[in-house]
């Protein structure tokens, strides 16, 4: 029989692995900068009433269970840099690897709203 605290260990555990492993899927600062100095196309995939909610400017909504079909009609180049933000960086995260499986090759995950917005501020000021 386990114990209590070793469930709980498992548990924490866990959750810390999978909060690492979805930052690590996040872009470098540097390289949203050179995705937007290339003219990066920006995109939130949350859905259109977060959008309507309140957004970051420049930024295009295609929420997620679209965007497989409405990529192309916006970027045509698998090539043209992508970035995606969401509210918490997972939808972000499964929009940049649909994009990928589809071909798109210069595909960064800028992850949360608010990671999003400290980027973007930040690096369209330099």
């Amino acid at each position: 029989m386990v114990s209590s605290n070793w469930v709980w260990f498992i548990v924490i555990a866990a959750v810390i692995a999978f909060l690492l492993l979805r930052r690590s899927s996040f872009a470098r600062a540097d390289d949203v900068e050179a995705a937007l100095k290339d003219r990066a196309l920006v995109i939130d995939v949350r859905s259109s009433g977060e959008f309507a909610s309140g957004h970051l400017a420049g930024v295009t909504n295609v929420p997620l269970d679209r965007l497989a079909q409405e990529i192309a009609a916006l970027a045509p180049d698998r090539s043209q840099p992508i970035a995606l933000h969401c509210l918490s960086g997972a939808r972000s995260a499964s929009g940049c690897a649909t994009l990928r499986r589809m071909g798109y090759t210069r595909v960064y995950n800028l992850g949360s709203y608010g990671r999003a917005e400290k980027l973007l501020t930040t690096l369209r000021t330099e």
